[in-house]
């Protein structure tokens, strides 16, 4: 007879356990040792069967992204905007230091995923709570950048919707509206100011120059307080 050990049963394969398997192998021997043929000798599985529960490496990639962004805290009750914020992006800073490589791979998706766009969706509406009007809201998720996720860089990247179908794009923001209200009502916005206001939308110099003069008073606030 076979000892216990021996007819233990094998954990079955789920999307979960795949996509929590290529975190751990992504920090431990950072995004260039993940593959699918890695990633099945870690799971003890042949790679195309990896395929039923993530259709391609991009999509374990998006999958990765969401199991990073799931460790962010939710909101805290109560406090004002500038304090929830904070505590957001800095607990997203924290996961983001505790996966190195998910900076590269945040940047690297050409499309948000559902979670990206709820989690997004939660910044804004933080602000928007906090008495922000759209216009301001949008200025200031494009001054924060990634850092609404972890790190440094440009990161909420809408400019885009001026060059969709005025037809597609007015669906898609109703869709949006009904599952990301904040979301859509800032691509709204975008879209009006595309059309009617120089200056305003998504101009890249002005959005540069914006996020600067906040910067620079930031740190005159800053020196006054030292001096």
């Amino acid at each position: 007879m076979s000892s216990p050990e021996m007819t233990t049963p094998r954990l079955p394969l789920s999307r979960e356990r795949v996509l929590q398997a290529a975190v751990e192998l992504a920090d431990r021997e950072g995004i260039d040792g993940l593959s699918m043929r890695r990633l099945g000798q870690e799971l003890g599985v042949e790679a195309m069967a990896l395929y039923r529960h993530v259709g391609s490496k991009e999509e374990l990639l998006d999958g990765m992204v969401d199991a990073v962004m799931s460790e962010v805290d939710t909101p805290i009750n109560g406090g004002d905007w500038r304090t929830v914020l904070r505590s957001r992006i800095l607990s997203a800073r924290q996961a983001q230091l505790r996966h190195p490589w998910a900076s590269a791979v945040f940047t690297s998706r050409q499309n948000a995923s559902p979670r990206m766009f709820e989690y997004m969706n939660s910044m804004a509406g933080i602000l928007r709570e906090g008495g922000f009007s759209v216009d301001l809201t949008h200025h200031a998720m494009h001054v924060l950048g990634a850092r609404v996720v972890g790190f440094s860089q440009e990161l909420f990247d809408d400019s885009s919707a001026a060059a969709v179908d005025p037809e597609l794009l007015a669906t898609m923001q109703k869709q949006l509206a009904i599952q990301y209200p904040y979301i859509g009502e800032i691509l709204a916005q975008v879209n009006h100011d595309e059309s009617t206001i120089v200056g305003t939308g998504c101009d890249d110099q002005w959005e540069f120059e914006f996020g600067l003069d906040i910067i620079l008073e930031g740190l005159e606030r800053a020196r006054a307080a030292a001096a």
